[in-house]
């Protein structure tokens, strides 16, 4: 008999654990999660941008700023290569997962650089490694100040604007390490690049 008790306890424990746990996980904390999403309605809803009132793109997941032939477009920041599906999948986000060592890897970041030479007119040894290799998730949308920096003459050159004024639309659009030691200091392309819109024409 004393048996018998002792199971009917157990199942009524485990009945009321779960209903404790039914009401905690399914009710009371997706309720929370929604109050919050309500408090940051922004990055709720994927940290959307908007110009003119159409999306053009989320501050968390890069872009390319190419033509439909891949070639890079010379009136634009360009960001960091993405091995992301066809670039930028977030559906694929992924590294190239090719080592050091991958003949593959060095021919591509030997054709980024050759690339970048040409457009920009820099030399091969002074392009950051953020320009010519992917992050390992593919979906960065961040680029560092340097590699920012480095683009400044030609997106100037070909919207017709002063040198000056790009170089200072960078300065401003450069963001800190986070909490102030994490992390280097970035510039995300797609909002540098809706600032850059609002600065001048587009001559490309």
């Amino acid at each position: 008999m004393s048996s018998q008790r002792g199971i009917t306890r157990q199942y009524w424990v485990a009945i009321r654990a779960m209903i404790v746990l039914t009401v905690v996980l399914g009710i009371i904390y997706p309720l929370v999660i929604t109050g919050v999403g309500l408090l940051a309605p922004a990055q709720a809803g994927g940290s959307l941008l908007t110009v003119d009132g159409k999306v053009v793109g989320s501050s968390l997941i890069g872009q390319s700023f190419t033509d439909k032939k891949g070639n890079a477009l010379p009136q634009w920041f360009q960001s960091r290569p993405s091995a992301a599906g066809n670039g930028y999948d977030g559906g694929a986000s992924s590294g190239s997962n090719q080592g050091t060592e991958s003949a593959n890897l060095i021919k591509a970041i030997r054709d980024r650089q050759a690339a970048i030479v040409k457009s920009d007119g820099v030399a091969a040894d002074t392009i950051p490694a953020d320009a010519v290799t992917a992050s390992g998730s593919g979906l960065d949308p961040q680029i560092s100040p340097e590699y920012a920096r480095e683009q400044v003459a030609r997106v100037a050159a070909t919207r017709g604007l002063k040198e000056s004024d790009v170089a200072a639309l960078v300065e401003s659009m450069v963001r800190g390490r986070a909490l102030g030691y994490i992390g280097d200091p970035t510039v995300n392309v797609l909002q540098l690049n809706i600032a850059l819109a609002a600065l001048g024409p587009n001559n490309g």
